[in-house]
């Protein structure tokens, strides 16, 4: 078993170093079909199902390109602030890896579709810090590989290994950011940040799901550090793969602490890929990486060179949202939200679920109360890497505060109708009705429960009637017992008044 490597705590760390990070985040575009075939880009099929002869690489296969996924591939380098170059071209970059079924993997190299842009991020504070990106450019994402046998779902260990080629030639955009100086001791807060931002702008789009629990957006962190006072870069590290906003920015956290550790030591950083894992809240070493990768590039033969008229992207520029800074600002002022209020929504990285469960007729403050709490803690208590988007949908949860807001639940029931939406039992309205969890609406069954509990606890009976109306929580609480919380409380406590007067 490898020794623990040592730490060097963080505020001293960033007295001694700089660190300098940089970001490449790839998204998944949520085309019908795949990047340079007709095969369908789905989630979740059965492995080996949504495939063609081109995304194997099949002898006489030829690749064609999905023209919807170059207007999605502009319009974010519109979004990034780019400049869209008046033609592109795709490479071969050559590879082997058994998720790689043709040994090669067509991408951009030197020329990419958007170049030079950047980023405003708004940091958990408040405070704004701008991320400049070099280039973003499509390419085609890689098959998955299940490692079978190991305790930890990775290929040390596992006994065998299964490759399902059904994301092979799912279209990607990688955005790569220049190297960001001047984050300080926020640069693990930035990380997170900015994946978010990243995100917010591509659903903004209407270009990608972009849920990071499923992979349609990935981040691989860069990071290094230098002496204070130096001005030549120190020798980088990338951590592959990060798929949740908190991993980010844990996993920048640990990379500062363990390179200041090594350098103040006297020892040297290895430029590689780590790998981070979420359990033990540690990177770990993957392969070399130098400067000079030689992946042997070369200009992909069987397509031509992409060149979108001015006009192509004027009118995609026109069609642009209005930008996630903005459109936070705007939310705000008509929500009503304190700013702790907005900022906690921002922090738990739900504003975009509450601007659709909004839409679909919930009230701001309903859904908030919802997805910041009752929805985040069962996220919370499946494990770290869960998104609470992926428990329920939007529209589940504006079905949900129909029900409260009608009187048919109190918040007690649609918490457990909540649990049995994200149990697989259906809509809202079908896990009440197959549990039988509906308010009970009818006086008369409430009057018999209230006369059954002002029989049983006569002295609160005395207490009410001498104007002690405290009291009635006791027989409140009995005839909740009995309804099996399903009752109005407001409702049951205007009607022991009344009975205890009678």
């Amino acid at each position: 078993m490898a020794a623990r490597p040592e730490l060097m705590d963080y505020d001293k760390a960033l007295e001694m170093f700089e660190p300098v990070v940089g970001f490449e985040v790839h998204v998944e575009l949520s085309t019908k079909t795949k990047m340079f075939s007709d095969a369908p880009n789905e989630f979740g099929g059965e492995p080996n199902t949504n495939i063609t002869p081109v995304d194997l690489g099949l002898p006489g296969s030829l690749p064609v390109v999905n023209g919807q996924a170059v207007k999605y591939a502009i319009s974010l380098g519109l979004a990034l602030g780019c400049s869209i170059a008046p033609t592109s071209r795709f490479a071969r970059k050559n590879y082997f890896y058994p998720d790689l079924a043709k040994n090669y993997q067509i991408s951009q190299s030197d020329e990419p579709i958007a170049f030079e842009g950047s980023v405003e991020v708004e940091m958990p504070d408040g405070t704004l810090f701008t991320v400049p990106v070099e280039r973003a450019h499509m390419e085609e994402d890689a098959g998955k590989l299940t490692h079978v046998g190991g305790s930890t779902g990775r290929i040390q260990g596992a006994e065998y290994s299964l490759v399902d080629y059904n994301r092979a030639g799912v279209p990607l955009v990688e955005i790569v950011t220049h190297p960001i100086i001047g984050a300080e001791h926020l640069a693990p807060e930035l990380g997170a940040a900015y994946v978010e931002t990243i995100r917010d702008i591509v659903r903004g789009l209407g270009i990608s799901e972009a849920k990071m629990e499923r992979g349609n957006l990935r981040c691989d962190a860069n990071i290094s550090l230098r002496p204070r006072g130096q001005e030549k870069l120190g020798t980088r590290t990338e951590t592959k793969n990060v798929n949740s906003f908190r991993a980010v920015e844990r996993a920048i956290r640990y990379e500062i602490q363990r390179q200041a550790a090594i350098l103040a030591a006297g020892g040297s950083i290895t430029q590689e890929t780590r790998h981070w894992h979420e359990d033990t809240g540690r990177t770990s070493a993957g392969r070399p990486k130098s400067d000079a990768d030689d992946y042997r590039y070369f200009p992909e033969p069987d397509l031509l060179p992409v060149e979108p008229s001015l006009e192509l992207i004027d009118e995609l520029r026109a069609a642009l949202p209005e930008s996630p800074a903005v459109m936070r600002t705007r939310l705000k002022a008509e929500w009503g939200f304190t700013d702790l209020e907005f900022q906690d929504v921002k922090n738990a990285g739900l504003l975009g679920e509450i601007v659709e469960t909004v839409s679909a007729g919930s009230s701001p403050q309903a859904a908030r109360k919802w997805w910041t709490g009752e929805i985040a803690r069962l996220a919370n208590a499946a494990g770290p890497e869960v998104e609470a988007s992926s428990l329920v949908t939007p529209q589940q949860v504006a079905e949900l505060i129909t029900l409260i807001d009608s009187g048919e639940l109190t918040d007690r029931l649609a918490r457990q109708v909540l649990e049995g939406v994200i149990a697989g039992e259906g809509s809202p309205s079908e896990v009440v009705e197959k549990r039988g969890l509906k308010v009970v609406s009818d006086d008369g069954a409430l009057i018999a429960a209230i006369d059954d509990a002002l029989a049983a606890q006569p002295d609160v009976l005395a207490k009410i009637r001498d104007g002690k109306v405290q009291a009635a929580g006791a027989v409140i609480g009995a005839v909740m017992k009995a309804m099996k919380g399903q009752a109005d409380a407001a409702r049951v406590r205007e009607l022991v008044l009344e009975r205890a007067q009678a």
